[in-house]
Order: structure tokens, then C-alpha cells, then sequence
């Protein structure tokens, strides 16, 4: 553990993952601001983190018009990194390899599902494309579709991207303006006599910080550190599984992330190799250090919806499985954001529920731009603040995969 330097910080940063990282940098940005920020982050190899374990893609197919604003964002960030950066050379020029997402519907309300996404994502001005069973074999012709009412498919800013770049670019970044990163975790926060503001934090090594502002950024931690203010938060940590493997025989072109009616998605992964992913059956709350591979799933479940979906993959080698977790917000499967409602100064950057670190330009941005500003100057997403929660006004994304 690392002791900090300082026994008071204007802003603490609990979690320095890929959010934490995010909302330190655009903090460094504010020229309204030059507070002593501090991210305590509990992992420095951040081996077992949601970043870590992300599939590195982005899409612009979801259900809400916020959700594809901020998709948007990103798009333009991630591809102009360097000079959003200020030009240093140093900081990597990050492409997106556009092959897509492909939604199958094999019902009638998952069809209307799509055509109503569809609508709201064309109006916002995104490139998706619906396709009959027949137009999708004409361009992808490795699929079995005799169960495929329609398709859903965007080949603009939908694909991979190096998130650990992006991730790696940032937390440099903070360091070198400033931004102070400790190998340490918060254990206890005590809040000031009238119960509205977190004053002091105790870390596991025993030191205790002041601090003005509170960031939550602990990923699938988030409903414990609020829990140390008193606070109740709706997100848990859901287990998500993932194999890379290798087919005999390699597709003739870029296989899109597909996301099979199943509950299976898979993705291009280059050099003849492939990714899967999903979750299936009963969606428990896990612990969060539970990473425990359920071993089974790939001869019982993937690898037979694989061979069904796509019958090039009948011969495959498994080569790496993983279990990850996404920080789930039960409520509406969206971002919270925002201050709490009583504890004024204990700010929420949690719950992606799995599109976490696509949204993390956008998210950072907005969570810097309220701490210091107390309100979002780019892009509003105040319908995203916690305030909605206690209000009883959940704001249902639908694609969440």
C-alpha cells in the first residue's frame, strides 16, 4: 500500500480504471479548476478490472437517443486521441476497425424491437441498416438464418478499438499534469455532523484523507464505497464469460459482433481467431472478486449455438476463457451519475452495465464538467444523474447485451 502525500485532497477519486482515469484527465482540462486530485485505486495492475476484461468495442446501435450521443462522442474522440491530447506524441493514434454489430431476431417482438431502435438511431443520425434474412446472406453468407426474421447492422463507428490505449493515454496523461494515483483502498468514510458531506476518508493503510468532493469510479465495487457513506446503490456485479478461439477454417471476411437471439455474441478477432461472450440462465448478484470460470459452458452452451449460428465453426480450438463482471444498475441498465441527493458532495460514476468503457470519453468529460461546474456544459446527461432514482424515473436502454 501506498501512503498518499498530502492529508487533504479537493477531489478523491475512488477507483482508477478505465472511468476513474477518465474523469482524472478531463479534470486536468477544467481551466476553471486546479484542485489536488487523488485516485485511490486498490489494484495498480488492474489485472482483475472491468477494463481489463472488456471486449474493446463500440457501437452506436442502442435504444436510447442519450446513449447514442454519447457513443457519438466517443467515435470522434477515440479517432482524433492525439490532438483531443493536445498533440503529444507520445499518445497513440487509435483507429476503429468498423465491422459492426449484428442483432438477429428470430421473433416477432424482437423484429419490432429492432425497427424501433432502428428509428431512434437513424434519427440521430447513425448509419444503421436493417436487413432481411436474405440480404444478410448475400453479405455474409457463413450464417445459418433459417430462424432470422431481420437483422441489424451499422459499419459506421461500430467495431474494435485498442481501449487500452485509450485507458493507458489517459492515466499517463493525469499523472504527468498532476493527478496523483496511490496503490491503496478506501475502507471507511466519515461524513460532517449535519450527515451532507463526506469530509474524511480512511484507506486501508490507515491514513485518512480530507477531502472537498467524492468521485465513486469503483466499477463493480460502486454499491460498496457508496455503502460507506450510507448510501444505497442499485448496481451489483454480474458475472459475464469469455473464450477466444481459433476456427479450421477462417471466415473469407469480417465477421460483425453478432449478437445471436441466444444471448451469445461473437466478434473478428484477427489472424483467423474469434471471440465469444455472454452470460445464461439465472443473472445472480457475484461477489466482485468472484472470477470463477464455469468450465462447462463451452461444450454444453457456446460452442453448440456457435456451430449452429455460423457452421464454419463446427471445428474450432478453445485457446482462453475468462470470467469479468459488468457493474449492473438494476433499475434501467444505465449510468448514474451526478451527486447524491443528501450527500451533496459524493458523486456517482457507476452502473455501464457492459457499455461502460465505450461511454468513458463522454462520462469522464460530463463528470468533471459537473464537479467543478455543477452542471454539464457539453453534452446534457442530467437525465442520467442519480436524482432519477429516488424520483422513480428509470430511463430502459433495451440493447443491453
Amino acid at each position: 500500500m501506498q501512503a498518499p502525500r498530502h492529508d487533504s485532497y479537493d477531489i478523491v477519486i475512488i477507483g482508477g480504471a478505465i472511468m476513474g482515469s477518465a474523469a482524472a484527465w478531463f479534470l486536468t482540462e477544467e481551466s476553471d479548476f486546479d484542485g489536488r486530485i487523488l485516485v485511490v485505486e486498490r489494484d495498480p495492475s488492474y489485472a482483475l478490472s472491468s477494463t481489463a476484461h472488456t471486449t474493446s468495442c463500440i457501437r452506436q446501435q442502442f435504444s436510447t437517443e442519450l446513449n447514442i450521443r454519447i457513443s457519438q462522442f466517443a467515435a470522434e474522440y477515440i479517432t482524433n486521441l492525439r490532438d483531443r491530447m493536445g498533440g503529444d506524441r507520445d499518445v497513440p493514434e487509435i483507429r476503429i476497425r468498423n465491422f459492426g454489430y449484428m442483432y438477429l431476431a428470430n421473433t416477432p417482438a424482437l423484429a419490432e424491437t429492432l425497427r424501433a431502435s432502428f428509428e431512434v438511431q437513424r434519427a440521430a443520425g447513425a448509419a444503421t441498416r436493417l436487413m432481411t434474412a436474405d440480404e444478410i446472406a448475400q453479405d455474409y453468407p457463413f450464417y445459418a438464418l433459417d430462424d432470422v426474421l431481420l437483422g441489424s447492422i451499422n459499419l459506421v463507428n461500430e467495431g474494435y478499438f485498442d481501449a487500452g490505449a485509450l485507458f493507458d493515454a489517459w492515466r499517463k496523461g493525469a499523472k504527468a499534469r498532476g493527478v496523483e494515483f496511490v496503490h491503496n483502498e478506501a475502507v471507511a468514510m466519515r461524513l460532517g455532523e449535519d450527515g451532507r458531506k463526506v469530509v474524511e476518508i480512511t484507506l486501508a493503510s490507515g491514513n485518512q484523507v480530507a477531502c472537498g468532493q467524492v468521485l465513486n469510479a469503483s466499477g463493480p465495487r460502486a454499491a460498496r464505497t457508496a455503502a460507506m457513506a450510507g448510501i444505497m446503490l442499485p448496481v451489483e456485479p454480474r458475472k459475464r464469460y469469455s473464450w477466444i478461439f481459433r476456427a479450421a477454417q477462417p471466415l473469407d471476411r469480417d465477421l460483425p459482433l453478432t449478437i445471436d437471439p441466444s444471448g451469445l455474441h461473437v466478434r473478428e478477432n484477427g489472424g483467423g481467431t474469434y471471440q465469444a461472450g455472454g452470460h445464461f440462465g439465472p443473472d445472480p448478484a457475484v461477489e466482485p472478486d468472484d472470477f470463477n470460470m464455469d468450465h462447462s459452458l463451452w461444450e454444453d452452451m457456446v460452442w453448440p449455438i456457435l456451430a449452429s449460428r455460423i457452421p464454419q465453426f463446427e471445428t474450432v480450438k478453445l485457446q482462453a476463457e475468462w470470467a469479468g463482471h459488468y457493474a449492473m444498475n438494476t433499475v434501467d441498465h444505465n449510468a448514474i451519475l451526478g451527486p447524491h441527493d443528501v450527500v451533496e458532495n459524493f458523486f456517482f460514476l457507476n452502473g455501464f452495465s457492459g457499455h461502460g468503457l465505450q461511454q468513458a470519453p463522454a462520462m469522464g468529460r460530463g463528470a468533471a464538467e459537473r464537479m467543478v461546474h455543477g452542471q454539464y456544459r457539453t453534452l446534457d446527461l442530467s437525465a442520467f444523474d442519480y436524482a432519477r432514482l429516488p424520483r422513480g424515473r428509470p430511463i430502459r436502454e433495451l440493447a443491453v447485451i
